[in-house]
């Protein structure tokens, strides 16, 4: 009798235990199965410092709230944004992503003879972050207060007037051709090494115009060094509310803003793409993340997945004739 008794407690404790092992083996497993499972990493790939980390660390920050796991970024610049590309376009531990840049994904393909990376078989589009826009300005003693003053002035002296950019393929190299191409003009390119040296020129007056990202000229504008004739944004900028758009002074469509978004490599696994998704664009639209690129004159935006694929198809469609009438090389091409 007892040892039947005994016997039974004894399976009922098998049971038991085999049940409660079961219940605490299956949050385990659970989590096992989770994605992330391990923080994700960000890749930069730029120097630290300037709109590119800004965005980056903004995002990232706000992401690691939501999302299960720290989101750190990682600076990884050289090559114009193609070493970086290369590396994460081969991830495949499901954890690396990549801030996708104009230069990277809409300039690189037509700017150099081969590439590394495809960047449209090679990475799947999450969102678009962030805007940061171009900003026409002129020295102060031209005599144009406007962008229709300056293109008839340019019109009457082919030639005879200087910009400069912070080099071959950069940003404002391509923002100025563009505005070239858009107002059939003629102006000469000066390269420099650097926004910081052409800056120093052009408020000397050895140069008498540029285009360059918001952040670097908003205290020389409002200080009178220079002065704005024109966003290369879609509408006007808090910051410079009568300052009218390139757009908006006869040239309709035209836009020219520095662009930076999510991507992750084409491999990751579908569930992972729409989980990324929707925390990338929850986190971008958040007031704490627009407050903070707002600081740094960027227009925060987080669209979806198929919204910013289509951008990027768009913006390579606008920089391949741009590229090819100006014949735009690298540096040290």
């Amino acid at each position: 009798m007892n040892f039947q008794i005994g016997h039974t407690l004894t399976r009922r404790q098998l049971l038991l235990n085999s049940v409660g092992s079961a219940l605490f083996a299956a949050p385990a497993h659970s989590h096992a199965d989770a994605w992330p499972n391990k923080p994700l990493k960000l890749v930069v790939p730029f120097a630290p410092g300037g709109s590119s980390e800004i965005v980056a660390r903004a995002l990232a920050g706000e992401m690691a709230k939501t999302i299960g796991q720290n989101v750190f970024v990682e600076n990884k610049p050289g090559g114009a944004g193609n070493i970086a590309m290369q590396e994460v376009a081969n991830a495949s531990d499901e954890h690396t992503l990549i801030l996708g840049h104009i230069g990277t994904l809409a300039v690189n393909p037509y700017l150099f003879a081969k590439l590394p990376y495809d960047p449209i078989k090679d990475f799947t589009p999450i969102t678009l972050i962030a805007k940061v826009p171009s900003l026409y300005v002129v020295h102060p003693d031209l005599p144009v207060k406007n962008l229709k003053e300056f293109v008839a002035y340019a019109k009457a002296k082919p030639g005879q007037l200087n910009y400069g950019s912070a080099g071959n393929g950069s940003a404002g190299h391509l923002a100025f051709e563009y505005l070239k191409m858009a107002t059939e003009t003629f102006m000469l390119h000066v390269p420099y090494r650097g926004t910081g040296p052409m800056l120093t020129d052009l408020m000397a007056g050895r140069l008498q115009a540029a285009a360059v990202g918001a952040p670097a000229l908003l205290q020389f504008i409002k200080a009178g060094r220079l002065r704005c004739i024109a966003t290369g944004t879609s509408t006007r900028l808090p910051q410079l509310p009568d300052v009218p758009t390139v757009a908006e002074q006869g040239y309709k469509g035209f836009e020219m803003t520095q662009w930076y978004g999510l991507l992750a490599p084409r491999t990751m696994a579908k569930a992972n793409i729409e989980r990324l998704e929707k925390e990338a664009m929850a986190a971008a639209r958040t007031k704490l993340v627009q407050d903070k690129l707002s600081q740094d004159t960027a227009l925060a935006v987080g669209n979806t997945r198929t919204e910013f694929e289509a951008f990027i198809q768009l913006e390579q469609a606008r920089w391949k004739p741009v590229i090819a009438r100006a014949q735009i090389k690298p540096d040290g091409l």
